[in-house]
């Protein structure tokens, strides 16, 4: 139903901004607001490598964001505007309050819609900050691509009816082409990652803190609309008021937002470090997995590893693997803060039973990877990766589920992270 609902709206919205801009201006806008979209997305997908996310989430956001967002941004922005200018009968005050205020709202609105959906509907695979950044991101960058593309097409047929062809310097669409594309192509994602960040916050609180899981998404989202509103507000203050808002405020506030995600990232890995022993004491996977799964490098190099053992399904297998067992560590990290729900046990029993079953292959290459980042290895003898009949049953023993108390309390003292060639 909700896909059949965004390709209406895509149909529509090519419709509008065909109707807007000619054949000629849709198809340069189509092709000069590509450019950014490829950048954009890997940024957020890479921020995502630690736990990423299914594809589906992403291709869902891009598509709200430039399908549905982009329809309800125009029509509402397009009634809103009309009905000031009818009522004030000025249409410079309109446009203006339109662009400060009316747009902000609205488009910010519409964006975090898809985040809101996601955050409802796809709860297992929504556990934190990044994961709203990244959703929240692509939403803004789908949206910011269809409005892109009806900004360029407008200044293209701007400059055909004056006479100008081709990127001259003194045409339109190389003025919104170097504005829109090469100087602030983030500008809509850092808005939306506001309301991202809320809605990760939100994620991360305990299920019995409503009040906190309702107000950090409307806390973020009000941000965002601020951010918006300040920077549509460049226009308004003389010749220099965009280079002001932009060199004062949205790349100071990029660098930060940037700082504070990557720092998340590293928290995750940490995370991972941490958690994941318990289930190595007790036989559910490999001693140097913790170690070797906290580090991206050591991540790639089993995956190039089993690639070059068993082919791309190996390579497939580790991978998989990597991901249940992140999942698996920041699973035990929110039930041990009380944020896990009721379905910790059936969760954890799931993806430990994914783990089992593609240790055979993950194993050896984790293994491999662990030896090959250790700054200075010393002898190391591989996990006895004996054969076991059950799979909820590994060599040693069962093992040490966390179980969910009727109240959780303060939370016990980390694991202590493995590092299986610490000296000493």
């Amino acid at each position: 139903m909700l896909g059949t609902l965004l390709a209406l709206s895509g149909l529509v919205i090519l419709g509008l901004v065909r109707e807007e801009t000619g054949t000629e201006g849709f198809l340069v806008g189509l092709g000069l607001a590509t450019l950014p979209v490829p950048l954009l997305t890997a940024a957020f997908r890479w921020l995502d490598r630690v736990d990423p996310g299914p594809w589906r989430n992403l291709i869902f956001a891009f598509a709200w964001g430039a399908c549905a967002a982009a329809l309800i941004a125009i029509v509402a922005n397009s009634f809103a505007t009309r009905w000031i200018e009818t009522a004030t009968a000025d249409p410079a005050s309109a446009d203006t309050l339109g662009a400060t205020v009316i747009a902000p709202v609205v488009e910010e609105s519409a964006k975090a819609a898809a985040v809101l959906l996601v955050f409802l509907f796809r709860r297992r695979e929504f556990t934190g900050i990044v994961d709203g950044v990244v959703i929240a991101g692509i939403t803004a960058t789908g949206f910011a691509f269809t409005e892109n593309v009806l900004y360029l097409g407008n200044a293209y047929g701007t400059d055909e009816a004056s006479g100008i062809t081709g990127l001259a310097l003194d045409s339109v669409t190389a003025a919104t082409f170097f504005v829109r594309i090469v100087m602030s192509p983030f500008a809509h994602p850092l808005f939306t990652v506001l309301t991202g960040i809320g809605f990760g916050l939100a994620a991360r609180s305990a299920q019995r803190r409503r009040a906190r899981r309702f107000l950090l998404p409307l806390t973020g989202l009000g941000l965002a609309m601020g951010m918006h509103a300040l920077w549509n507000s460049s226009a308004v203050f003389g010749p220099f008021g965009f280079f002001a808002v932009y060199a004062g405020f949205m790349v100071p506030a990029f660098a930060l937002l940037t700082w504070l995600i990557v720092w998340t990232r590293q928290r995750e890995l940490r995370t991972i470090r941490t958690e994941l022993p318990v289930y190595a004491a007790a036989g559910w996977i490999g001693p140097p997995e913790a170690y070797a799964l906290s580090s991206m490098r050591a991540r790639r190099i089993a995956r190039e590893y089993a690639a070059h053992l068993g082919g791309p399904p190996a390579q497939r297998a580790v991978a998989e693997y990597e991901a249940y067992a992140t999942s698996l560590a920041f699973l035990r990290h929110r039930g041990r803060r009380g944020r896990a729900g009721a379905e910790f046990v059936f969760r954890e029993r799931e993806l430990l039973d994914e783990i089992w079953r593609r240790r055979e292959t993950a194993r050896p290459a984790l293994d491999y990877a662990a030896r090959a980042i250790a700054p200075a290895p010393r002898p190391y003898a591989p996990y006895p990766y004996a054969p076991h009949p059950h799979p909820y049953a590994p060599p040693q023993g069962p093992h040490l589920a966390y179980v969910p108390r009727p109240a959780y309390g303060q939370p016990p003292a980390p694991y202590p992270a493995y590092n299986p060639y610490r000296s000493g």
